[in-house]
């Protein structure tokens, strides 16, 4: 049996919210399930010591021009969040619980996030928002609720990002398969010729 495809994201990244769109397909069409693993880039900038894109001076008005035309050129439906970027730290513990407690609805509730934020202009750092995200899509909100703040999920979501640091991840999204990492969505049409010849 093939091995799954890693898949990498934080939630405030435009380019995770593509790549959440398109790596279902993608994997479907080579026989591959999806690992979705929720992390937070920001431990990540700071032990690299680098920051986000838009943060940027020149780089940052770039990469929001670039966001809006990769979403035209791939036919993603994406408005840029006024609120933006944002903490994932409430989006990414819930992913976390959900994974661990109903876990067929871990993918759901992640595009249904990422919908919210990136179509919609939903500020899903809210931990209000979220719970009632979750609650859409068939989840214990109330559950959900007691869980969010136990020091238990924080520990998990810092253990998981520390682990994808360890694995060389540091963007989103990042693709991890076969050994073979892959680094944004601009990468995902060599991912699919290594997932086609298991090389490139």
């Amino acid at each position: 049996m093939s091995n799954p495809i890693d898949f990498y994201f934080d939630f405030s990244s435009p380019y995770g919210y593509f790549g959440a769109v398109e790596i279902g397909k993608l994997a479907a069409k080579f026989g591959r399930t999806v690992n979705w693993h929720p992390i937070l880039l920001g431990p990540i900038f700071k032990q690299i010591g680098t920051n986000s894109l838009v943060t940027i001076p020149v780089k940052g008005d770039y990469s929001r021009l670039d966001m809006k035309r990769t979403a035209r050129f791939h036919d993603i439906f994406f408005k840029e969040p006024s609120n933006f970027p944002i903490g994932a730290q409430v989006a990414a513990r819930a992913v976390l619980w959900t994974q661990e407690q109903h876990p067929e609805k871990a993918e759901d509730l992640i595009r249904t996030l990422y919908s919210a934020y990136f179509t919609e202009d939903i500020d899903i750092s809210v931990a209000a928002t979220v719970l009632r995200i979750a609650g859409d899509v068939g989840l214990d909100a109330t559950a959900l609720e007691a869980a969010l703040g136990t020091q238990e999920i924080k520990d998990k979501l810092r253990a998981a990002t520390e682990d994808a640091a360890k694995k060389g991840v540091f963007g989103s999204p990042f693709v991890i398969v076969d050994g073979e990492p892959f680094w944004g969505f601009d990468r995902f049409t060599q991912l699919e010729a290594f997932l086609n010849n298991g090389k490139i």
